[in-house]
């Protein structure tokens, strides 16, 4: 109701607007004819034309702007709906534990930062039976609750994969506390970290001004903390608050609801799980949020990965230290419809540029710019020569969206985006 009223009172002073322009240049025209009489008739009524052109356009602009107005005010009164909705709703924050005595840095973070205890409780989860880690966890007290994964077996994998047997178990542990958490606690969603991560400080702000679109956008099945080419020289350090959607499963700080989970959980692999996530059987085109900045920094050499990506990419993650009111903003441009409607095209409105042109300084003019790729080699050739990470998951290069991988250089937005007619990803790109 009160906004048709808004409405209503914008349509009345555009209407009075245009009355007084038009007053006030039929008495222009009057006076000139007055005062010339010999003045041309054509060209009173040209003159009489061009304003009305002119306040037509300041006018377009006008109701551009309330339009926009508008929009902005429902997506807030939505929103603030939404969070009313939501005040009983716990989103819990799940740590998976090992045989990490610092575990103790990710979980200060966690604390220190954490707005609402009611909201956010904490829960981590244990696998490993490490004593020292154990003790370390229950120094907490009541300030996070402990489970512990019960079956401590020996796993039996293929002789091939006997030195990833680590991933096997992570797998197994990653199945039964999410069971934990949506069948015994009953939770209706849940963010996962993982004990090599510390958090920013707007981290619970993030995922809970971005949970209403996770409910809402059924193309989305997650929100993501991370930016996998999150490093200073590759992010828009001035832009905190900006987000993106993107095909990629990043996981490293994420959130997924029980109704994906439902889907997820009787078919849960026995390792492998992140990459698992990332096929397109599972993912079905679905999407993630990630932001330009991320909200979780690693700290992890050591683990079953053997320290993959840490030396040349991970260590260099740029973690977010500002505090951004996420919940303030308006996140409806995230949703699929706005999403592909308008950054796709305003990528593609972006001059064509060489990356060679790019590399070494050589565009004249300042704004956004696209490069394309065609194939895997030219791919990988440009990302290696800008330090993106330049390899694929079942076709999707990290951090894309619909083919496009955007980030930071110099100064300006870049897209590295696929070839005209481009029609999907090919899963033999790997």
């Amino acid at each position: 109701m009160r906004l048709k009223r808004t409405i209503l009172i914008l349509g009345i002073i555009l209407l009075a607007w245009w009355s007084i322009i038009y007053v006030f240049l039929i008495n222009n025209l009057t006076y000139n004819r007055n005062k010339d009489s010999t003045g041309s008739i054509d060209g009173q009524l040209m003159t009489l034309e061009n304003g009305l052109e002119e306040q037509f356009v300041m006018n377009k602009a006008l109701i551009s702007e309330a339009q926009q107005f508008l929009e902005n005010k429902k997506y807030m009164e939505n929103s603030k709906n939404n969070f009313l909705g939501l005040q009983n709703i716990q989103i819990p924050v799940l740590v998976f534990a090992c045989n990490r005595i610092t575990v103790t840095r990710c979980l200060d973070k966690l604390l220190q930062y954490r707005t609402d205890e009611n909201r956010f409780p904490i829960i981590v989860s244990q696998d490993c039976d490490h004593e020292e880690t154990t003790d370390a966890i229950k120094k907490y007290s009541s300030q996070i609750t402990l489970i512990q994964q019960p079956d401590q077996s020996d796993i039996q994998v293929p002789p091939k994969e006997k030195k990833f047997k680590g991933y096997f178990k992570i797998a197994r542990h990653y199945g039964w506390a999410l069971n934990q958490m949506f069948f015994h606690f009953n939770y209706s969603s849940v963010i996962i970290v993982e004990d090599d991560l510390e958090v920013a400080p707007d981290f619970f702000e993030y995922f809970l001004a971005t949970y209403p679109l996770l409910l809402k956008d059924e193309s989305l099945w997650c929100i993501s903390a991370w930016n996998d080419n999150g490093k200073q020289d590759l992010i828009n350090l001035d832009r905190p608050d900006l987000l993106y959607r993107t095909d990629f499963f990043p996981g490293l700080g994420w959130m997924l609801t029980r109704k994906l989970w439902l889907e997820l959980y009787t078919k849960w692999p026995i390792s492998y799980w992140d990459d698992w996530m990332r096929d397109p059987s599972q993912r079905r085109d679905r999407s993630c949020i990630r932001p330009e900045i991320s909200r979780t920094r690693t700290f992890g050499k050591i683990g079953v990965s053997n320290g993959m990506f840490f030396e040349k990419h991970l260590k260099y993650i740029t973690l977010n230290e500002q505090n951004v009111p996420f919940i303030k903003l308006n996140l409806s441009y995230l949703l699929k419809e706005n999403y592909d409607r308008e950054f796709v095209k305003n990528v593609y409105k972006c001059p064509l540029v060489d990356y060679e042109d790019l590399y070494y300084n050589k565009i004249a003019f300042q704004g956004p710019v696209r490069m394309m790729y065609e194939k895997m080699s030219e791919y990988k050739l440009i990302t290696k020569k800008f330090g993106l990470m330049d390899d694929f998951k079942s076709g999707v290069p990290r951090t894309a969206y619909k083919g496009i991988v955007t980030f930071h250089y110099r100064g300006r937005t870049v897209h590295l985006t696929p070839y005209l007619g481009w029609k999907g990803y090919d899963v033999s790109w790997s």
